[in-house]
């Protein structure tokens, strides 16, 4: 009997330490690498196989160089890849624990389309009964976006937009091909942005959704059925 092929790993991809926390808080059978740390090997396991989580660093040149580090390990080098975190939603409606299903990332060196949109859509409801899922373009900045600048990046059809996520995703298939998704959880919105009263009640929210999204990533991962080359 022949062996069966070891699955993909997963690389979720987030830039702070209070996500990196949620996500760690949020499911303890994962191993999670922050930057500092030279090896990512796996040692945790979701519903399809080996996960690693990794804190990369606030803004999109942090996000690069973290992501194509990782990606040259050989034991990552095939690695589906999620981005995630929090993020400034861009449509009037928007509230603070929503999420963001991204259908692409875009940033001004390219767009990239991302994998099974549909199906998290499917889990994250699952995962997080009565919060809002949006889906749509999310798009790069390497600054945080404020009042006049949301209503530009609207325009634009984006629905959303964080520091990260294209840089990751742009990175990871620019590495080499492979399933790419981005989640993220809006923490500031048109009608809720930071500064505002109300900030602190919306980023436990926030945070409390983004501890609960593992289970969602994971069935996305199990589905992919991605052989090791």
């Amino acid at each position: 009997m022949s062996a069966r092929p070891a699955p993909a790993p997963l690389l979720i991809a987030c830039a702070l330490g209070i996500e990196h926390l949620a996500l760690r808080t949020g499911d303890r059978g994962v191993r999670r690498e922050g930057p500092r740390r030279p090896g990512t090997e796996p040692d945790g396991f979701g519903a399809g196989g080996p996960v690693t989580v990794l804190r990369t660093g606030m803004g999109p040149k942090a996000a690069e160089r973290s992501v194509v580090r990782v990606l040259a390990d050989p034991v990552l080098a095939d690695a589906a890849v999620l981005a995630t975190g929090f993020c400034a939603g861009l449509a009037p409606g928007m509230h603070p624990g929503d999420l963001v299903v991204a259908e692409e990332t875009r940033d001004p060196r390219g767009n990239v389309p991302c994998v099974g949109t549909e199906l998290l859509v499917k889990e994250l409801v699952r995962a997080v009964p009565g919060r809002t899922v949006h889906t749509g373009p999310l798009t790069g900045s390497d600054h945080v976006v404020r009042g006049p600048e949301r209503s530009e990046l609207l325009a634009t059809g984006a629905i959303a937009v964080d520091m990260e996520s294209a840089a990751t995703l742009l990175s990871a298939v620019r590495v080499s091909e492979r399933p790419v998704a981005a989640v993220r959880v809006v923490v500031d919105a048109p009608e809720h942005e930071l500064v505002r009263i109300g900030t602190l009640r919306g980023g436990i929210s926030a945070f409390r959704v983004l501890r609960s999204v593992l289970p969602a990533f994971f069935e996305w991962h199990r589905s992919l059925l991605l052989p090791r080359r």
